[in-house]
């Protein structure tokens, strides 16, 4: 059988067998991945260390090791969930793409009934799982990457029309939106949107047709932020972090995380020696670890941590490129809106940090703490491995 395959104006074609290590996965791809795993739980330890001195953390008996163990355990789970999920072929995938979907829907409105879901810091975003709290927005986005690649698949035939093919997606995106401003996680709704819309982009949606839905996404966010006090608070907090009026308010965490980054200099001031993390800068752990890594370990940190993700987002769409280019067109979808997400999530936490977009409660993808983050991201990479995995046994003319 002789199954020719074009990429990047190159050609592969089945001649004989291939060794195993041939057959297996992007092996890159894991050593990659799991080198972000390793750096993150470093600089986890690293920037939570000094919280147990907090009060907030000390009645609860929290130890220097506190957040480090957590993370571990955090990523244990994940690692045995994602193995887990390797094993599920990308037909299952597809077959169960919409109950995902439903499931996560009932989750975010069980997440807003009171007593039911946890509140912190003003926000109602948590189920409490006794060893977790369960964040169900991560779950979504996983679930809208799913969706949107098979309901693209589904409607492809008429993937021209607006009404029958981009209009009920998009119903199906603002009632998601609804649900998580509700919480409030408008960083949740920036990533499910640009994921949905990325997904009918290069599900082959009409361009001019495109663009319109851009334009509506990007009203919607200007009215949202327009109507809302606070968070046209924060947009002045971030032209301006260090004035009077912001500096010790909306803008602190902004100030702060620069005040980090330029400590850093060239070099950082080495590993364990930020400042900034010792309740100075809020939510070191999660949200702020580029800021905190770029203490440590500086502009050449910075540098190499943006690449590695650059070369990831890169390499998740080369093997979404790959099964599209052999008529899978959903596992491709797949693993290209998982490559969207972990790239746009990643810009948009770095741009953060950077102080080149305003402050947003997003982690930086498999480094920061969390434990629903960290769950959904390694899935979603396993799934993506999977493909690549598929990929491989058909170009070598074998059955999935």
């Amino acid at each position: 059988m002789h199954l020719p395959v074009r990429l990047g104006g190159g050609s592969v074609s089945q001649t004989k067998a291939a060794p195993m290590r041939v057959l297996g996965f992007d092996q890159s791809l894991l050593w990659v991945t799991l080198a972000l795993l390793a750096w993150g739980m470093v600089m986890v330890y690293s920037a939570s260390i000094a919280l147990p001195d907090n009060p907030r953390f000390a009645r609860a008996g929290y130890g220097p090791m506190f957040f480090l163990l957590r993370h571990v355990l955090f990523i244990s789970i994940a690692f045995v969930a994602a193995l887990l999920a390797f094993q599920i072929p990308m037909q299952t995938w597809e077959r169960v793409a919409p109950w995902i979907f439903v499931v996560s829907l009932l989750l975010l409105v069980l997440v807003l009934i009171p007593h039911v879901g946890r509140v912190v810091n003003g926000a109602r975003r948590w189920l409490p799982l006794g060893i977790m709290n369960f964040q169900p927005s991560e779950l979504a986005k996983l679930a809208m990457v799913l969706y949107a690649a098979s309901y693209m698949v589904r409607k492809m035939e008429i993937k021209e029309r607006f009404f029958r093919a981009v209009l009920p997606m998009g119903i199906a995106v603002v009632v998601v939106g609804m649900l998580l401003l509700a919480e409030p996680d408008m960083g949740a709704f920036m990533v499910i949107a640009i994921i949905a819309m990325g997904i009918l982009f290069l599900g082959g949606v009409n361009a001019r047709m495109f663009f319109v839905i851009a334009a509506l996404v990007v009203a919607a966010f200007a009215l949202i932020v327009m109507t809302s006090e606070w968070r046209r608070e924060r947009i002045f907090a971030y032209l301006d972090p260090f004035s009077e009026a912001h500096a010790l308010g909306k803008g602190y965490q902004l100030s702060h995380a620069l005040i980090a980054i330029g400590r850093g200099e060239i070099f950082g001031v080495g590993l364990g020696g930020s400042v900034e993390k010792l309740h100075w800068l809020p939510e070191a752990h999660t949200d702020f670890l580029l800021a905190v890594l770029g203490e440590e370990f500086g502009l050449i940190g910075l540098l190499l941590i943006i690449g590695m993700f650059l070369w990831l987002t890169r390499r998740i769409m080369h093997i979404g490129r790959q099964a599209i280019a052999l008529d899978r067109v959903f596992s491709g979808l797949v693993a290209q809106g998982i490559g969207i997400w972990i790239g746009f999530q990643s810009f948009i936490n770095m741009g953060v940090n950077l102080g080149a977009l305003p402050t947003k409660g997003l982690g930086l993808p498999l480094m920061s703490f969390g434990g629903s983050a960290m769950l959904m991201q390694l899935i979603a990479l396993s799934i993506v491995l999977r493909v690549d995995y598929e990929n491989r046994v058909l170009m070598r003319g074998g059955r999935i």
